[in-house]
């Protein structure tokens, strides 16, 4: 563990996770300056974020002068480690931190971390969930919404951090060593930012960089990737898969979840036993099974909560019937891979509300799942007329733009029959109309429930 009482750290940024960082950093006495290149922000606003936290302020260019002195940088997600910034900082000879790696140099308990470009929202919700009626003490971290430095000094010698855990928030880690990690599959995703499918892959992989055979590796035998990745995995592996029964892991049977210790197999549960809906969703419990049976939870308290477990907000989750009509929320499948998996759920005529913000993505996988399934696409955002060409070259072409999402929703209403659902699952980031996925969803709800 490195000291930080009365080290200089400089903090980049001022969303959540620099925040987080900031209240971390004075806890622990560490001498702080936070920084923001935004040179739209006050240092009033700036004051009125940090709620009584200590830290100098620095507000657009950063001087040289400025990095004299300082030991450590701790950077927030949303910057990239290649940015000129981020080579400065390398260049001083400052070491970068993310704020994973802060947050899990004050961990005095075990770690599970999840990672994965679909699935690692409701697969670390379900694990959170299974650990926490297990566990004297569950942190549920990360990216799911609840900062891991926020949280990090609840931690004790016997709690369990269950941290979801995304690519960018891996390019900063050094010393992290969960006690199990996962990487549930490695689809095209965020190549904006890691310009290659192979060095988002090796990014994703980092998260088990540090394990070693006594700690466990899970992963998706199903992913061509993920199998390659096994024989290669410092840590021991166990698989999950939706398609073959492995060695070891966990597994779909017909209509049963199974788990195998490579000796004996048991029953986990019946997919009909459970809230969740959608083959993704099997996938993701298999993973979840395969993660608390790593970490030593008994099988009928695994069981038990995976069947009262109920879907992530934002995730296929059920809106209202309306005129006969069922309305569905995905607003979290924010890359095609994850709009598919929604779209492959649904079991009635779909009118697919899709479109938002252009993160370099191509729309030929998702609109090829439109089968005979999607009978209107409602297209909104920067992507709606690369998503309508797509579409049309595939031969779809019953098409409507629509420039809000009280518009979208008043389409949908004048469009649907009865026994038809409408999908939101946009396939895209909601930046540019909307502040996050959680508010275009709840923008979505909102619409539905005043029809």
């Amino acid at each position: 563990m490195m000291n930080l009482m009365n080290k200089k750290v400089l903090v980049v940024g001022t969303g959540i996770s620099g925040m987080g960082a900031v209240k971390l950093l004075n806890q622990v006495g560490a001498d702080v300056v936070l920084y923001d290149g935004n040179d739209k922000l006050t240092v009033e606003e700036v004051e009125a974020k940090l709620a009584g936290e200590k830290a100098e302020i620095i507000i657009g260019e950063l001087q040289d002068g400025v990095l004299t002195g300082i030991d450590l940088v701790v950077i927030s997600p949303g910057v990239p480690i290649d940015s000129p910034l981020v080579l400065r900082f390398k260049a001083a000879g400052i070491q970068v931190w993310g704020e994973i790696e802060l947050a899990y140099n004050y961990d005095k308990g075990s770690v599970l971390a999840i990672t994965g470009t679909n699935g690692k929202t409701t697969t670390t919700a379900l694990v959170g969930q299974i650990v926490g009626a297990w566990a004297e003490k569950t942190l549920v971290v990360g990216n799911i919404g609840n900062s891991y430095t926020k949280e990090v000094l609840n931690s004790t010698e016997e709690s369990y951090t269950v941290a979801e855990i995304s690519s960018f928030q891996l390019e900063t880690v050094y010393e992290f060593r969960p006690k199990v990690s996962a990487i549930l599959n490695i689809t095209p995703d965020h190549l904006n930012r890691h310009h290659t499918m192979e060095c988002y892959a090796q990014t994703k992989e980092l998260i088990s960089a540090k394990q070693t055979k006594a700690e466990i590796c899970v992963l998706n035998y199903d992913d061509e990737m993920l199998r390659a990745f096994g024989g290669e995995c410092s840590a021991s592996v166990v698989w999950f898969s939706r398609k073959i029964k492995p060695e070891v892991g966990a597994y779909l049977d017909g209509d049963m979840i199974k788990y195998t210790d490579g000796v004996s197999d048991v029953d986990v549960i019946n997919v009909h036993d459970m809230n969740l809906i959608g083959a993704h969703n099997y996938e993701n419990v298999c993973a979840a099974v395969a993660i608390t049976k790593a970490a030593g939870v008994p099988l009928d308290i695994i069981t038990e909560q995976i069947r009262i477990f109920k879907a992530v907000e934002h995730r296929i989750e059920y809106v209202a019937t309306k005129n006969g009509v069922m309305y569905y929320n995905d607003s979290k499948g924010t890359n095609p891979e994850a709009a598919v998996k929604a779209i492959e759920a649904m079991s009635r005529p779909t009118i697919l509300i899709g479109g938002g913000y252009d993160k370099g993505s191509e729309f030929d996988l998702y609109v090829k799942a439109f089968g005979d399934k999607v009978k209107l696409l409602i297209l909104i955002g920067q992507t709606k007329d690369k998503i309508a060409q797509t579409a049309r070259e595939n031969g779809f072409d019953n098409i409507i733009f629509a420039d809000s999402m009280e518009e979208v929703v008043k389409i949908c209403f004048e469009n649907a029959v009865s026994g038809d659902a409408v999908l939101l699952s946009p396939a895209c980031a909601s930046w540019g109309m909307f502040d996050n996925y959680e508010q275009r969803g709840n923008m979505f709800k909102d619409y539905v429930n005043a029809l």
